[in-house]
This record gives C-alpha cells, structure tokens and sequence, in this order.
C-alpha cells in the first residue's frame, strides 16, 4: 500500500454545460469540459440517477440519463494514466482532460476495489461502485477516430464513487485509504466484465452491496441467460 502522504488530490475539477456536436442530450450539450478551480469545493450525495447529476457544487451533468446520481457522484483519474495516455497521443492532457472531477497522485484509482472507501481531508468520505465506460462524447471530445476501442483495451477507466459523509475538498487534499473490503472485485475487473468479457460477470455480486446496481443486474441477467441456456 502506497504512504498515505503520497495520495492526494493534485486538483479538483468542475464543468459548466457547453455545446457539442457529440451528445444526443437535450440541448445538445455536455459538461464534460472540467477544469481545475481553485479553493474548497463542497461534495455531497446528488440524488438518484435520472434525477441528479454531479456530487460537486459547481459541477454539471447535462446528460442524467447516462451519467450523474448517487452511484456516480465524482469521477477520479490518476495523473499517472493521464501521463501514460499523453505519452501515447503525443499531446498535453490537462488535469480535467477525462472529464474527472477529482485527478489524483499516488492512488491506485483502476487497482481499487468495489466498496473500497477514501477520507479526503478531514471530512469527506466516499466509496468506490464502478467503472467509467466510455461513450461518444469522450470520443468527440479527445477527437480520434477508434477511441472508444482504444480506451477500452487499455482497460484504465477510472473509477466513480458516491458520497458517504459530506463536506469540503480542495487540491493538495490526502486521500486515505480508511476501508478495503476482502473481496478481489477492482474497478478493472468489472471494466473487463461489462466490455470484453462478460463470462467474468457473475465474480461481480462478491462486491455485495456497494457494487453498482446497474453493474449487479447485468451480472444477474447475465447468469439468468447462462441458467436458461444450459
């Protein structure tokens, strides 16, 4: 496990809604634009998907139907895998550049585990659920044909998280690592599952509980299909 003060926020970003040629949302716009701000940023559960969208004050989700709510209230990237994705497209990535809200040193974000909870500062907790799946508006916004399937190879995704305990984060924040379940069920593993290989679903339910309910249907469906075939 890595020191706990080498896991910190290098910085916190929002976004406001903007116009796109890549998005079917109403209005035909996205937030996907974040961009570092400086000084504390208040974080709290958003409410139900469909209904909600970012955790952040400040921060919008334009598009609730696919992304936002509780089960996907901040979205964390490494700088470490921004660094090797700048190395590969051979131009400077910004913190922000993934959509995230939260670009992160010294954690291991893809490596995490379902239910896996951080202390950010001294008052914020939040529990990881899933994932980030790419879809045509990442595409759109990083501007090269095949992203998607690039993306997704590199199997990096990112991870999202709810809001267990509210309050105040800002850049230069630890994150601690205050709770690692026993089960092995990271967000890789489950990146794998719901893209490329879906026989790994049915490893998902170990997550118990704080697996995201859309991950855990999939994997019940998936094992229904299986009963029904055999």
């Amino acid at each position: 496990m890595e020191p706990q003060h080498r896991r910190q926020l290098l910085t916190v970003n929002v976004g406001r809604p903007a116009p796109s040629a890549h998005t079917d949302a109403d209005g035909g716009r996205t937030g996907f634009d974040k961009r570092p701000v400086d000084g504390p940023v208040t974080v709290a559960a958003p409410g139900p998907k469909g209904l909600a969208g970012s955790g952040l004050t400040g921060d919008s989700v334009v598009d609730i139907r696919h992304h936002g709510g509780d089960d996907q209230a901040v979205y964390a990237y490494a700088r470490e895998d921004l660094d090797v994705w700048q190395h590969e497209l051979d131009r400077e990535l910004a913190n922000g550049a993934f959509g995230e809200n939260l670009t992160t040193s010294g954690v291991e974000v893809t490596g995490a585990r379902i239910g896996e909870r951080w202390r950010i500062g001294r008052r914020v907790l939040l529990e990881v659920t899933s994932p980030r799946v790419p879809c045509r508006t990442f595409q759109g916004r990083m501007g090269r044909s095949g992203w998607i399937k690039r993306f997704t190879q590199a199997g990096l995704p990112g991870a999202y998280l709810r809001v267990i305990e509210p309050g105040e984060i800002q850049a230069g924040d630890g994150v601690g690592l205050v709770f690692r379940p026993d089960h092995d069920i990271t967000v890789g593993l489950v990146f794998r599952a719901v893209t490329t290989r879906r026989e790994l679903l049915p490893r998902l339910l170990a997550a118990g509980d704080a697996l995201h309910p859309e991950a855990r249907g999939r994997a019940l469906a998936y094992i229904e299909r299986q009963r029904k075939g055999s």
